[in-house]
């Protein structure tokens, strides 16, 4: 009995050895030794600053949203601080903000830097051009992303969608709109290329934060003005200061907001959250969107039941000659610098091709739906 047990106590021994080397082959911490201590990682503190209003919904909002994407999917190690239109720099120094490394981050519109890029309007918004899907679409698989950010290496930036507001409204005017002579002399705020096709009707465009539009409706300032949809309009109370809101947004039928990254920046953090930025910038696209496409139809229920606001559609003869204009003043602007040429090149051929499926789909189904 004896000799059976040392037996077995040997045997446990030997086992207990075994195991103990294997442990430390696999880089075991030996119970007798100090555990090495975590390293902890690197956090980082970054800055955004943007063109809307501070929390301004869809824009604001959707700023804020990236910011929580970011912070929530790193798991803190990037925290990023929003700023809204003049807390840190003003809406239109949003751009050279990023650029010069003073904010790691800046979500706004493309077609605001029309005077520094001359094609940045093209990545925004183009009259009768991409609709909302078409635009991501063009962006993401069709050689859209490579050449914005070539449009924006010399400055150090790298471009993202962060966000689409859909078909935009045609605007809030303070007179009816029956033919083109009735847009001569107006005063209206609207940027970008529609700006241009607005003013070779004879009007005069006008560039505006979104702070400051309501305020020049109501001194006189402006005769009307073009801002998003029934969603932000409502939130600015622009029903208060003109009488007719007009649709459809020609001018801008699918708007791409942007998030902006600072290139050196973004090249300080590791692969795993320059991946985790970026996607996270890619889910605050599709989220916009949806938002936009949910709060319009019941902001315009309100506008029209609650404060009794006239929904206008523009005659097809403005519409017509609207067109005609804009192709005109696309072709031009494209000729600007060799870079504007390629990248409308590629969305006109993009356009070109991807309306024959919308009329196949989408638009043949909608036609459906009505019957």
């Amino acid at each position: 009995m004896k000799q059976s047990l040392g037996r077995r106590e040997l045997l446990g021994a030997v086992a207990g050895a075994t195991a103990a080397t294997a442990l430390t082959a696999c880089g075991q911490q030996d119970e007798n030794q100090p555990a090495a201590a975590a390293q902890p990682q690197k956090t980082y503190e970054w800055k955004m600053v943007t063109t809307w209003p501070k929390n301004f919904p869809g824009l604001g909002t959707g700023a804020n949203n990236v910011a929580r994407l970011i912070n929530e999917m790193s798991g803190g190690r990037i925290k990023v601080k929003v700023y809204g239109a003049g807390e840190l720099v003003g809406a239109f120094e949003v751009f050279d903000a990023v650029s010069r490394g003073n904010a790691q981050l800046g979500h706004a519109g493309a077609y605001y830097w029309k005077g520094k890029i001359p094609s940045a309007a093209f990545f925004s918004s183009v009259p009768f051009g991409l609709t909302a899907n078409e635009m991501n679409a063009w962006l993401y698989y069709g050689g859209g992303m490579e050449l914005w950010e070539e449009a924006y290496k010399p400055f150090g930036l790298i471009p993202n969608p962060a966000g689409n507001s859909g078909t935009q409204m045609g605007g809030w005017f303070n007179k009816e709109i029956n033919s083109l002579k009735d847009l001569e002399g107006l005063k209206m705020r609207i940027p970008g290329l529609g700006g241009e096709v607005f003013k070779r009707a004879g009007g005069v465009p006008v560039t505006l934060p979104g702070g400051e539009i309501f305020p020049s409706l109501q001194s006189g300032a402006l005769d009307a003005t073009e801002w998003v949809g029934p969603y932000n309009d409502l939130a600015f109370g622009l029903y208060k200061a003109t009488k007719y809101y007009y649709t459809p947004g020609w001018h801008e039928p699918g708007t791409t907001m942007e998030c902006m990254i600072n290139e050196k920046a973004f090249n300080e953090l590791p692969a795993d959250l320059q991946s985790i930025v970026r996607n996270a910038i890619k889910v605050a696209n599709l989220e916009m969107l949806s938002e936009y496409t949910a709060r319009n139809q019941q902001a315009l229920q309100t506008l029209i039941k609650e404060h009794g606001v006239e929904l206008r559609r523009f005659p097809d003869e403005v519409l017509k000659e609207l067109k005609a204009l804009s192709e005109q003043v696309v072709e031009e602007e494209a000729k600007q610098d060799e870079l504007s040429g390629r990248v409308w090149a590629s969305q006109k051929a993009f356009r070109d091709q991807v309306v024959q499926w919308t009329e196949a789909s989408e638009q043949a189904y909608l036609q459906a739906r009505e019957l």
